[in-house]
């Protein structure tokens, strides 16, 4: 028996199971180290600034400074770090911290007496006292609704791809207006695909150069640094979580689906020129394949009803954190956990306690599906340094008092969902 079960090896369950390693709890975390991460497409870079983005030790000891330092680099503020080098600080990360990582996927996670059992891919069984679900953004990806259901041959997610040579001399229309669609689509030209960008937003946003570290007082107060950007939205977003929890749900609803919308880096937008067909405010109305083996989208936008023909698309349309789509939880997790809302991307996430506990007792939660109830940080890898030592303080929490009374894990009173999944 375990104390504690981590499903998941990118930044944030990485950052748990160091701060509950460091805490002596007898623990087994799952998931292929960064893998998502590893299989971004070279050429791809980090949005966030080096300094945002370490993976969370006690000791502090392991950031993404000191990796660099290993390898003779520098990881400077305003300076874009690849993609791959990410993925490869944190695996480097996990061979300091984390004890006995399994490189198996977690197919099932389900209540039992005393806890939880777990199923691995290969079938083999664990029993744990608590679990730590990070898995990431992959299960959570978005595809507009005209697009769903298509053959993978049409229609893909951006996070669906590895490299994307196999694209060159094709035809390939990117929907999204985001870091995601812009810079997919900058890679697919630049590998000699014939690109398009279909987004429904009426203009492009770019992020700005970042402002020197070091700018003198005024600058600082006038729009201060945080690991989310300038400015003092921001500053609340990364600072205070744990206030934003405590805010009404309609509210945290109303940011979630509004605060740090889509925009491109600011190092992005001179390689972004060679994509020469942007077409703004559309959207997909219908898509169907043609008898050529193409597919044909109907879109709406301000001059009235078009058609695009394609190769292929490519969804760069983000994660919605919904909890029917964490399907490694068994159906009578999914269905007993309180929710945030009725409305809006975030209406189907689970609410998350004070300590990063769910409604069920003893399952925590860690990274997109905690951002609906922290906040806009627990979307970038920002947030894994608020979350791991929490996380784990409500782990040893939960062990002392289920110790103390030889309680079994079973849902708060009141924890159901109604029929329409509302809190």
């Amino acid at each position: 028996m375990y104390d504690l079960v981590i499903v998941g090896a990118g930044p944030y369950g990485l950052s748990v199971a160091a701060h509950a390693a460091a805490h002596g709890l007898n623990l087994r975390t799952f998931g292929r180290s960064m893998a998502s991460w590893h299989a971004m497409p070279s050429g791809m870079f980090l949005k966030s600034e080096p300094w945002a983005s370490h993976l969370s030790d006690p000791r502090g000891a392991f950031g993404l400074d000191a990796y660099a330092a290993t390898r003779g680099a520098r990881a400077e503020h305003g300076v874009p770090l690849p993609v791959g080098f990410f993925a490869e600080y944190g695996d480097w990360f996990a061979r300091r911290t984390v004890p006995a990582l399994d490189e198996r996927l977690i197919t099932s996670v389900a209540p039992c007496a005393d806890g939880f059992e777990v199923v691995a891919e290969d079938g083999e069984r664990f029993r744990t006292r608590t679990v730590a679900l990070a898995v990431g953004v992959l299960p959570f990806m978005e595809i507009p609704g005209p697009l769903r259901g298509l053959p993978r041959e049409y229609v893909t997610h951006s996070s669906h791809h590895g490299e994307l040579d196999g694209f060159a001399g094709r035809d390939v229309t990117v929907v999204g207006a985001g870091q995601a669609a812009l810079e997919t689509a900058a890679l697919l030209t630049e590998q000699g695909a014939r690109t398009r960008i279909l987004a429904r937003s009426g203009q492009l946003n770019w992020n700005t150069l970042p402002p020197a570290l070091d700018r003198g007082l005024w600058q600082s107060l006038r729009a201060p640094h945080t690991g989310l950007g300038c400015g003092w939205h921001n500053r609340l977003y990364a600072d205070t979580p744990g206030l934003f929890r405590r805010l009404p749900a309609p509210t945290r609803e109303r940011i979630f689906d509004s605060a740090l919308g889509p925009a491109g880096a600011w190092w992005l937008r001179e390689r972004f020129a060679a994509v020469t067909d942007v077409r703004l405010g559309r959207r997909v109305v219908s898509a169907a394949p043609t008898a050529d083996g193409r597919l044909r989208l109907d879109v709406t936008g301000p001059d009235g009803p078009s058609v695009v023909e394609t190769d292929h698309v490519i969804a760069a349309t983000g994660f919605t954190p919904s909890l029917d789509r964490a399907e490694v939880l068994s159906p009578v997790l999914r269905e007993s956990l309180r929710t945030v809302g009725a409305g809006g991307r975030a209406g189907g996430a689970p609410e998350v306690g004070a300590l990063f506990e769910s409604s069920w007792p003893g399952l925590f939660l860690a990274g997109l599906l905690t951002a609906p109830s922290y906040g806009p940080s627990m979307r970038f890898v920002f947030g894994a340094g608020y979350t791991a030592g929490r996380l784990v303080r409500g782990v040893r929490h939960h062990l002392r008092a289920t110790s103390s009374r030889g309680a079994v894990g079973r849902p708060r009173t009141g924890a159901a969902r109604t029929p329409a999944g509302r809190a």
